[in-house]
């Protein structure tokens, strides 16, 4: 019964406008006060939890991939992948989707990947005559490749808070990013046979090809050097991120000379407000979890969850259900700070392995990018497309059954996730 009061005192501070992190952090101090407890565990939990190591790698994953977006990188992307595949059926489609996903693998950010390639893919798709909500949904479901690839800032989020390794983590969403990539491109094809609203693209010439690949090269250069020593050992993400922000200031400085001291600015300040946003709803759910973990409400629902679910399929059926419907009001990195001290002991003493749990937990946070009224990736697209929420919503549900098609893979395939991080 108290899970259900605090969760609903949770909603109804969220109903009336308080902002994510102090609701989680008014909440968190009310119950520590309320149960005993010193009021002083507050900032001493913000303190231990913002002093992470790991937690550099945030501010400067955004900053590497703001200046990529403010950089046009993603136009070079797009234009390279567009020269080798726009004339297949459906290929602007699948160069969008394979942009995302080469994007994604540099950038970590959901956002940006869906603000990056969306301006650019969005105006070639509506005049090559392509249905316009499936445009939409097509980038707003494919900007949310940016936290499946890694690197991603959802999952370092949850190794922070899970206390796993991250690299595991990143390792593990290889198999369930490639397979989602490939899913949406499937669906692509098949949408582009059975339309006929579209106009084909004409086949690239060499020279054409080898002019887009040239120029896209420093940003795919970029993409395995942070793939290459991540998966090496030669970073830790938090140096990943760092060498990723000094090779993309190189990249689009120096190299394309696409970035001006105004864009850069823009980059830093834009990047600065959202690791704010972050490091706000972080502390907020760090003196969260430490009230609940000192009413022993984890325990309590590991307890039930023991006595009253009958095996692992019906516990992640539940599970996904709650997550959805808190994808309705929450975004991506409250729903990962609130739930895993919730449910991952519940998940161990169930036998799931708590990196198989990670990314599953993060393909369902992706569902919540793209499911209204608070799905970011919809205002993103929106925002560029300039059309309505509405428009981008009814767009998105194929690709969300598509998500939820990888999710039931996993569970019934769990190697799709645990392979590279534990038996290649």
């Amino acid at each position: 019964m108290s899970i259900l009061l605090i969760l609903a005192g949770l909603f109804a501070l969220l109903l009336i406008g308080v902002p994510v992190a102090f609701a989680l952090g008014g909440i968190g101090l009310a119950m520590l006060i309320g149960g005993g407890f010193s009021p002083l565990m507050a900032p001493q939990a913000i303190l231990s939890t913002l002093d992470g190591f790991i937690l550099l790698a945030v501010p400067l994953f955004l900053l590497m991939s703001n200046v990529l977006l403010k950089g046009g990188v993603g136009r070079d992307l797009f234009g390279a992948v567009q020269a080798w595949v726009g004339h297949w059926p459906g290929g602007l489609a699948v160069a969008t989707i394979l942009s995302c996903g080469l994007f994604a693998a540099i950038s970590g950010s959901s956002v940006a990947t869906a603000a990056t390639i969306g301006t650019v893919a969005i105006p070639e798709m509506v005049n090559r005559g392509y249905n316009r909500r499936f445009v939409y949904g097509l980038l707003a479901a494919g900007g949310t490749l940016g936290i499946l690839i890694p690197p991603s800032i959802p999952m370092i989020v949850f190794g922070f808070v899970a206390e796993e390794s991250v690299i595991a983590l990143f390792l593990a969403g290889i198999g369930p990013g490639l397979t989602l990539v490939l899913l949406f491109i499937g669906f692509s094809i098949l949408h582009a046979r059975f339309s006929d609203s579209y106009t084909p693209m004409p086949r690239a010439s060499w020279p054409e090809r080898r002019i887009a690949s040239l120029r896209a090269l420093p940003s795919v250069a970029l993409a395995v050097l942070i793939v290459a020593g991540l998966y090496s050992g030669a970073f830790t993400p938090t140096e990943a991120s760092a060498v990723g922000f000094a090779a993309a200031l190189v990249i689009t400085g120096l190299v394309l000379r696409t970035l001006t001291w105004t864009s850069l600015w823009e980059a830093i300040r834009d990047s600065a407000r959202t690791t704010t946003a972050i490091l706000l709803i972080i502390a907020g759910a760090k003196i969260f979890g430490k009230a609940i973990a000192l009413y022993r409400i984890p325990q309590d629902i590991s307890a039930f969850i023991a006595s009253n679910i009958d095996g692992p399929l019906v516990f992640i059926l539940l599970v996904s259900v709650v997550l959805l419907l808190m994808g309705l009001v929450f975004e991506t990195l409250s729903m990962i700070l609130i739930m895993t001290p919730v449910l991952l002991p519940a998940a161990m003493g169930l036998g799931f392995d708590p990196i198989w749990f990670g990314i599953y937990m993060v393909i369902m946070v992706e569902c919540a990018l793209i499911t209204p009224p608070v799905g970011l990736n919809l205002y993103i697209i929106q925002a560029v497309a300039r059309v309505s929420l509405g428009e981008v919503a009814r767009g998105v549900w194929p690709f969300l059954l598509l998500m939820l098609a990888t999710v039931a893979l996993l569970y019934l395939w769990p190697d799709l996730a645990l392979y590279l991080p534990f038996k290649w």
